[in-house]
């Protein structure tokens, strides 16, 4: 009975286990891609990067080695692109949670962020208020020829500052 319960414990636990880590395209309610964010592990928990932004007609305009915009939100006015605006994201269960900002607001929210089907379904709350987004897993056709993405394990975060 005993390895019953713990075998039963192992695999209950490694159902929940989710690999949220991996490269995620952010798209606009038209359907329109707009962003690539690269959700990478750090120390046990989770940070995301704005790795890519794509114009108004979905092609890739700005990137981590090109970097165009800036984000008015944040002290400094970083680039957008290598910007972490997601931090902290702590697995609890089958969703992680910590915090995500508004680069262009300078808001910080509560964020929760769970699989669903395959797709990353990140949420921004402010006390019952929230916002759920459904990101998509990239593929090689939502990049050019030849972009090369960051290896995961070389990020390290650099958690910014609102204004």
């Amino acid at each position: 009975m005993k390895k019953f319960i713990f075998y039963s414990l192992f695999l209950c636990n490694f159902l929940l286990a989710q690999d949220i880590q991996g490269f995620w395209k952010t798209v606009n309610e038209e359907g329109v891609a707009q962003t690539i964010i690269a959700i990478y592990e750090y120390d046990g928990l989770y940070y995301g990067r704005i790795i890519a932004i794509y114009n108004q007609n979905g092609t890739l305009e700005e990137s981590i080695f090109h970097p165009i915009q800036r984000a008015p939100g944040v002290i400094g006015d970083p680039y957008y692109c290598g910007l972490d605006i997601i931090w902290y994201l702590q697995q609890l269960g089958s969703k992680f949670k910590g915090k995500i900002l508004d680069p262009q607001k300078g808001d910080v929210y509560a964020a929760e962020v769970w699989l669903d089907k395959g797709d990353l379904v990140v949420r921004g709350k402010l006390l019952f208020f929230g916002r759920s987004q459904k990101w998509f897993s990239v593929s090689s056709k939502d990049l050019p020829i030849n972009f090369k993405l960051p290896n995961l394990n070389s990020l390290v975060p650099d958690i910014p500052t609102p204004k």
